[in-house]
Formats: C-alpha cells, sequence, structure tokens
C-alpha cells in the first residue's frame, strides 16, 4: 500500500471500528414499544392505559428491560370494527410496536385476529372474554400463536362461576328455584347464555326466561315485565356494552319485586354507585378482583391506582397491569424480543398478579381455578359499599334484598 493511503485506510478502520461499536449501543437505547389498542373513550380504557402507565413506570425505574426503557403508544380501536382494525394497523405498522397488550369488545377484537396475525406482532388481551378469540391458536397454531388472554377468564368459565352462584348461592342458601336470564345480543353474550342455562337447569333451577336484548335499548319496562309475568324469584342480567345506567335507574324506579345481578360491566364501575343516585342499592355484580388480599399484589396495587388516578380499577387496568409484567418476564427469560423466542416463554407463565395466579392453557386462554383467576359476586350496598356475598370462602359479608322488598 503507498505510504499516502496507509493513514487513511487506518483512519478509516479507526471509523469503522467506532460505528461497529456504537452502533449496537445505540440501537440498544431504543425503547420497546407497548402498543394497547383500547376504547379510549370508556373508563375501560382510560384503565388500561392509566394501568400500563404504572406498570412501565415501575419497570422503567428498576432499570427498565434488557437495557432498554419501555414506551407505551396508544391506538383508539373504539368499539367498531373496522375503528379496531384501523388502531391494529397504526400500531403495528406505523409505530412498530413490540406487544399488543388492551381490547375490549369481543366483536372488534375477532375482527382484528387476522390483522394481528399478518402483523406477527404478540397481543395480549385484557378485555374480551368470547371463547372464539383464542380457539384458533389450537386449529391454526402457526398464524394465530400470537393471541394470548391474559384478562379477563373468557365467557364460558365466567358462565359456570354464574351456574355456581346461581346454584350455590340463589337455591342452595337462599332457596330460589326459579330465575329469569336477559342479555345484551353481543357475541360474548351469546357464548355465555346457553353454558348458563344448561348449568342452571342441570342443578335444578327453573330458567323461566332466556331473552336477548338490543344494545341500543332505552327503555327496558317490557322487558321487566315479561319477567315479572315469568314468575322468576331472581334476574340474572349480562349486559357490558348496552346501558347499565339506564337499566338500573329503570329497575329501582319501577320497584321491580325481582333482585337483580350477573355480569354488568360498566356497574363495575368505581363510581357508578353515585352516577345512578344510590339506585343501585342490593345489585349483585360479577367482578374480577377488588380491594381484599386475594394475592399479596391485590391491596398494594389498588391503593396505588387510588393514589394516582383518583379512582379504583375496573377489570381491564388490573388485565393490563398484569400482561405488562406477564410480558416483560417472558422477554427477559428469553433474553430477546423476537417473538418466537417469547412466546414460547409465554406459554411457561406462572405469575401471581392482581386477581390470582396467571397461567395459560394450551390455547393461550388464562386458566380459572382455586388460587387462579376466578369470578367474584360483589354486591351494591348502602353508601356505595362493595360487599362480597360469594364465594362463601371469600364472603365479606351478607346479601341483601332491595330496599322496597326488605319489608
Amino acid at each position: 500500500m503507498d505510504s499516502f493511503l496507509r493513514p487513511l485506510a487506518a483512519a478509516s478502520m479507526i471509523v469503522a471500528g467506532a460505528l461497529a461499536s456504537t452502533t449496537p449501543a445505540s440501537a440498544q437505547q431504543a425503547p420497546i414499544k407497548i402498543g394497547i389498542p383500547t376504547s379510549v373513550q370508556l373508563q375501560v380504557g382510560r384503565d388500561t392505559q392509566n394501568a400500563a402507565k404504572l406498570a412501565i413506570e415501575e419497570i422503567n425505574a428498576k432499570g427498565g428491560l434488557l437495557g432498554r426503557k419501555l414506551e407505551m403508544v396508544v391506538a383508539d380501536e373504539t368499539e367498531n370494527p373496522e375503528q379496531g382494525i384501523a388502531a391494529i394497523k397504526k400500531l403495528t405498522a406505523d409505530d412498530k410496536v413490540n406487544v399488543l397488550i388492551g381490547g375490549y369488545t369481543s366483536g372488534v377484537t375477532l375482527a382484528q385476529l387476522p390483522h394481528i396475525s399478518s402483523a406477527k406482532t404478540i397481543y395480549l388481551g385484557v378485555g374480551a372474554a368470547s371463547p372464539a378469540i383464542t380457539a384458533k391458536v389450537k386449529t391454526d397454531y402457526e398464524n394465530y400463536k400470537y393471541i394470548f388472554r391474559a384478562f379477563p377468564i373468557n365467557a364460558a368459565h365466567q358462565a359456570r362461576a354464574l351456574v355456581d352462584f346461581i346454584n350455590g348461592k340463589l337455591k342452595g342458601e337462599m332457596g330460589l328455584k326459579k330465575i329469569a336470564i336477559v342479555g345484551e345480543n353481543a357475541k360474548w353474550v351469546q357464548d355465555l347464555v346457553p353454558i348458563l342455562k344448561k348449568g342452571a337447569t342441570d342443578g335444578g333451577t327453573d330458567v323461566t326466561l332466556a331473552e336477548f336484548f338490543d344494545t341500543s335499548t332505552s327503555d327496558f319496562s317490557p322487558l321487566f315485565a315479561k319477567v315479572k309475568n315469568s314468575g322468576a324469584q331472581y334476574l340474572i342480567v349480562i349486559l357490558s356494552h348496552a346501558s347499565s345506567d339506564i337499566f338500573v335507574k329503570q329497575w329501582h324506579d319501577a320497584q321491580v319485586p325481582i333482585p337483580i345481578g350477573g355480569i354488568d360491566v360498566k356497574s363495575q364501575d368505581a363510581d357508578f354507585f353515585t352516577r345512578v343516585s344510590g339506585k343501585a342499592n342490593a345489585e349483585t355484580v360479577g367482578m374480577f378482583a377488588i380491594r381484599a388480599p386475594l394475592t399479596p399484589k391485590t391491596i398494594p396495587f389498588w391503593d396505588e391506582f387510588v393514589k394516582r388516578f383518583g379512582t379504583a380499577p375496573v377489570y381491564t387496568g388490573i388485565g393490563a397491569y398484569d400482561a405488562v409484567y406477564v410480558y416483560a418476564d417472558a422477554v427477559k427469560r428469553a433474553n430477546s424480543i423476537e417473538p418466537d423466542a417469547v412466546i414460547k416463554e409465554l406459554e411457561k407463565t406462572d405469575h401471581v398478579g392482581i386477581a390470582g395466579k396467571l397461567v395459560f392453557d394450551e390455547v393461550h386462554d388464562v386458566k380459572t381455578g382455586p388460587g387462579l383467576q376466578n369470578l367474584l359476586f360483589v354486591q351494591w350496598q348502602k353508601d356505595g359499599a362493595r360487599v362480597v356475598v360469594w364465594p362463601k370462602e371469600a364472603a365479606t359479608g351478607p346479601m341483601i334484598a332491595p330496599p322496597w322488598m326488605s319489608n
């Protein structure tokens, strides 16, 4: 080599070496992006974001993940399938997130699945309950291995928990042998009601009426009349997208002589009792967690969430907080954010969360059972107190009748 060129060659090697040593380090500093597709205008969406933010801040305060910070990116999926698909495409194609944590409406989530699959992005659902969401993991694993449900337990498991409430609490302890079932006309309810009806009937409870109503219903008086005429002693209600506020107010104002309870998602909101001017008194609501020592993490998380955000978390918040940690733990074990490596570790998850231990089954659905995630039945009582009335071993007080029936 010409003596004039040697210094230039040496300089080039130094620059190349510097680039080789600095480029991976700078790339290592790029954040790991957590995509949050949710219905941002609803409490379930606000709590999903706030809980994910809380978990991300805690992990970042301890040094992040694989030496990188976590960063949250949100997209509004509303309650519309087309908007839901657009949210997934934004997060995966434009924002290039590493994982998706969110969801609320089963119909929206089902529409999103092919797009999540084609983006090859891990999805941890924390809101939608239809068993159909994870069913494709079994029938088409290679394309749908990215799909997990971290929260809540699916609609079939919820139906079995409701059956236990009907046969154990209503029939077993209270001697109520006739129930009516009313639910909004939505996918997750269509999945749940047949299991619920069969389980109640097999347990010796007479189902006098089982009827769906449109989510846009604003006058429930004809439905209450049907329930009353059926001879039912208790009304099981299943709704999420319909107006819980209107339903409960009309039940109270008409002094329908039948207690109500079941799965009423918006009545899980911490402000529901005051929102309906106390008219939810004696409604029993299926909930996945409440401020009680369900695990060592429940009360500390609950109190911190209330302190930070001024309200108790709804179920999607609980799920989102746990899901961020479940993903982070899997990434640590995999020592990688490469989806296939992380999926293998997610499948081994054994995580003590807010509502119970989180373990996935063979179709990536969260398991239920003793020590795992379950459904609690919590009754609104005087001054907005929330009392666990079932299961028996978790009860914090007795179940009361509606005020107009207690004389």
